[in-house]
């Protein structure tokens, strides 16, 4: 009968997520560049990068790598954010504002016409491993400091000649548009200045490989695995996907408040304006040249930015955010998280499971005080700031050492505790630079947080534990680890390209296996 319970479990818990964060709103399912999927926040573990924080916002879900002709451009009409929180009070004291620019460059062919015709592709063929861009993006980044609205904005330069405007590369069309996607978009690695920061930072926007495991198509079919079985990445719904990458590298002291307060805590949000105007007859968009005052494109918008996406530690609003409520959650902050703490209290999901299940699904005693710390205060002892005000977001301890790549367990800090429920970093297997402290790529986060709604924290009183306290790893099915991620920034790896062909037309032999 015990294995019913993380059957069940995986089935209810998928059942209402897409992924991490993806499409898990009815909104932002149809708003899908300003959907936040993922966010990571980490000690940087790259050799020789101790002292830093990564900060990694993804965006615009599931993207297939063929997705042409336009591929996957960030919204020039949104406003994306990454927040921080250093002094646990659930009010951001440091905000990352990026904003985008596309600019189309009118690429024209001889055709006969009278004059050359604008082609409908975004590129031509390229130069070198330089492709050749009918339509360029661009963007800045602000720092502000106090309320995100406030005025205290400073913008982050280029350690390289002090620009504010930055690129990013294209979409990984394919091999014949950019021979070398790697290395082209490597250089849109930037060393940046961050405003009252005496150490650079580094700075990378672009698409990357979908980072996120999950076996949806097994979930889905009345949960088609065994939850106690091996991890196969194969069966991943997601691994033929890309995403698009903010990602940040910030000094850690740049960060915290103090050096006797090391946790922060951040959420990445995007914002769209209040009002939204068609224009039944589109003039025309932005081109290198400029455009008339009076030439619109096919939106107008204005008024003030309206919150419409967010995200801090993952699959909160699918799993514990009543449907009724989804949206809201997504336009609100932190701050004002007391109008969802009976959701967390008081799930609904481990009810739902005893109505589906009976007594195999245990329902343990309300209220939930250890999703509370998963979900709102942070671990004692790991990653709970000292008078922290109970609202939901990723935090970290900056003070807990990362953990070099090869040893990274990832079961993050779930096995750092005893059956009692006390952290012990001497357990085997103990990685506390992992989630819920903070999260890294190849933190397995499906499989953690299953374990955390079944009740891991609850200790000793967790009935699901063997007798001799042995902690059991459920599992969705697929593999999650380091090993499948860059050990550089920005760690996640560069993109499936859209083309199987190789760069002159020759298609591929089929790998072996």
């Amino acid at each position: 009968m015990r294995n019913v319970i993380p059957l069940a479990l995986a089935a209810a818990a998928s059942l209402t997520a897409q992924a991490s964060s993806h499409r898990e709103a009815p909104f932002i399912a149809q708003n899908p560049s300003v959907d936040g999927t993922d966010f990571y926040m980490f000690n940087s573990y790259e050799a020789g990068r101790s002292g830093f924080v990564t900060l990694i916002a993804n965006y615009n879900p599931l993207q297939d790598a063929y997705g042409g002709p336009n591929y996957f451009a960030l919204n020039p009409q949104a406003l994306y954010e990454i927040h921080i929180d250093n002094n646990a009070d659930a009010v951001e004291d440091l905000t990352f504002q990026f904003r985008f620019t596309n600019t189309f460059n009118r690429l024209a062919v001889p055709t006969g016409a009278a004059s050359n015709l604008s082609i409908p592709l975004i590129n031509l063929p390229p130069t070198g491993n330089v492709p050749t861009l009918n339509r360029s993006e661009t963007y800045t980044v602000s720092l502000v400091r106090g309320p995100r609205r406030g005025a205290n904005v400073m913008p982050v330069t280029n350690a390289v000649g002090g620009g504010t405007t930055f690129t990013k590369p294209v979409d990984n069309i394919g091999s014949k548009s950019i021979p070398d996607y790697a290395a082209y978009a490597n250089q849109y690695i930037y060393t940046v200045n961050i405003p009252s920061c005496a150490t650079p930072g580094r700075m990378f926007v672009g698409q990357r490989k979908e980072g996120f495991a999950v076996n949806l198509g097994e979930v889905f079919d009345l949960v088609n695995l065994n939850p106690l079985g091996a991890r196969n990445i194969k069966g991943s719904a997601t691994v033929d996907k890309n995403v698009t990458t903010l990602a940040l590298e910030v000094p850690t002291n740049c960060l915290t408040a103090s050096t006797t307060q090391p946790i922060i805590g951040a959420w990445t949000t995007s914002s769209l304006r209040q009002a939204r105007v068609l224009n039944p007859a589109p003039q025309g968009p932005v081109t290198a040249t400029g455009a008339s005052p009076r030439s619109f494109g096919p939106e107008v918008s204005g008024g003030a930015w309206t919150q419409v996406s967010r995200l801090g530690s993952p699959l909160v609003n699918e799993v514990v955010i009543g449907i009724d409520d989804k949206d809201k959650f997504n336009a609100s902050e932190p701050k004002n998280d007391g109008q969802f703490a009976t959701y967390v209290t008081n799930p609904t999901l481990p009810v739902l499971l005893n109505v589906l299940f009976g007594a195999a699904a245990n329902v343990p005693p309300v209220p939930r005080n250890d999703i509370v710390a998963a979900f709102l205060t942070g671990v004692a002892n790991v990653n709970q700031p000292t008078g922290v005000v109970a609202s939901e977001m990723l935090r970290l301890n900056t003070a807990i050492a990362a953990t070099p790549v090869a040893a990274q367990q990832n079961v993050g800090a779930a096995l750092c505790f005893t059956p009692a429920g006390e952290l012990l970093l001497t357990n085997p297997g103990c990685d506390p630079a992992g989630f819920p402290n903070g999260r890294r790529p190849g933190d397995d986060i499906v499989d953690i947080e299953l374990s955390v709604v079944e009740g891991f924290l609850l200790g000793a009183a967790n009935p699901n534990r063997t007798p001799e306290g042995a902690y059991q790893v459920y599992t969705d099915g697929t593999l999650q680890d380091a090993s499948q991620f860059d050990v550089t920034f920005p760690y996640l790896k560069a993109p499936l390209g859209g083309s199987p062909n190789g760069s002159n037309g020759v298609i591929n032999p089929p790998s072996a296996g």
